[in-house]
């Protein structure tokens, strides 16, 4: 009896205190955890006119946004070419948490009255002289080597460019991902090109291919941080790697400027 009482004793003892070694890893695992991958939607609206643009900019300023920001997607930016005269597109840089979140905004939206009457104007217009010609979308996913959004530091606006490395296949434009997940994102800070974020395309136009976006002060100094990154000594000896050669087949990159209501600047 004594005897069964003991192994009780011994045997709780031993639960209870598995339980709190269990709970201490999870606690360290959790504290130790890296961050989540996010997922990007970029957004280009592409409208035929000033006047057309300015109706849509008010639409991201005084619906879109707002909504977003009240189911705690606060990181939007919005974005339009510098230095191209012919083209009145916006371009909307939106952070996803994860799939669901993503997949569930427009079911979020129909049912957001205050986001419907910030957005009257906007959906008022006929079929024959809409605010927008298209939405195009592209759905990305962060690299593990930034999983996160970054916002430049220091007051803005600032300078951005926004370049997409294409591949000729799906496993070289993995590698790419690779190059940069293995040390030209540390690179690339190392040189203060200051990345927002890079993303692996998942659905858009000319996949396979990778997006990202850097950010300066100003056009001299983003200049002058890509020539840092061009002769920086790690970069020389990754770029010479074979692993890594032929991954890109087409860059494409394009400057831009932050609205005044972007959350990015």
């Amino acid at each position: 009896m004594n005897q069964n009482k003991t192994d009780r004793r011994q045997f709780l003892a031993g639960t209870v205190g598995a339980a709190v070694a269990l709970g201490v890893t999870q606690g360290v695992q959790s504290a130790d955890a890296k961050p989540k991958q996010q997922f990007y939607e970029l957004r280009i609206y592409r409208t035929p006119s000033d006047d057309k643009q300015a109706i849509v900019s008010n639409y991201l300023e005084q619906a879109l946004l707002p909504a977003l920001k009240r189911i705690g997607i606060k990181q939007v930016g919005v974005f339009k070419q510098i230095e191209v005269k012919d083209d009145h597109s916006l371009y909307v840089l939106i952070p996803f948490n994860s799939l669901e979140q993503f997949s569930s905004l427009n079911d979020v939206l129909e049912t957001d009255q205050q986001y419907h009457q910030a957005a009257a104007e906007y959906f008022s217009f006929p079929k024959e002289s809409p605010a927008f010609t298209r939405i195009e979308s592209r759905l990305m996913k962060a690299f593990k080597g930034m999983p996160q959004l970054k916002t430049p530091e220091g007051a803005g606006p600032h300078l951005f460019e926004l370049r997409t490395y294409e591949s000729h296949n799906e496993k070289l434009a993995k590698l790419k991902v690779d190059m940069f997940n293995s040390g030209e994102i540390e690179i690339m800070e190392d040189v203060k090109l200051a990345p927002v974020f890079f993303g692996e395309m998942l659905i858009g136009d000319d996949v396979p291919n990778l997006t990202y976006m850097l950010s300066a002060p100003h056009r001299a100094a983003h200049e002058e941080h890509w020539d840092g990154f061009r002769m920086h000594s790690k970069w020389e000896k990754m770029k010479a790697m074979d692993k890594y050669k032929g991954t890109v087949s087409k860059i494409t990159n394009w400057y831009l400027e932050p609205l005044p209501y972007s959350a990015i600047q």
